[in-house]
């Protein structure tokens, strides 16, 4: 999945559950400038992406084409 897909699917997300970027952040430890870097475009850690997951109940799969 792409930066920007992925960043996409974060908002998404955390929007669905009526959530602020400072919502998530509190409920995932990750800040909230991070936050709006990854739904920009931006690339993250993979342990961020995996606490932003599990504060939005998302599940992670990675795909070989």
């Amino acid at each position: 999945m792409a930066t920007n897909r992925l960043g996409d699917a974060i908002r998404e997300a955390r929007e669905a559950r009526g959530w602020s970027q400072q919502e998530l952040a509190a409920a995932s430890g990750v800040s909230r400038p991070t936050i709006a870097r990854m739904e920009a475009g931006q690339g993250v850690s993979t342990t961020t992406l995996v606490k932003l997951a599990t504060a939005l109940r998302l599940d992670i799969r990675l795909e070989h084409h």
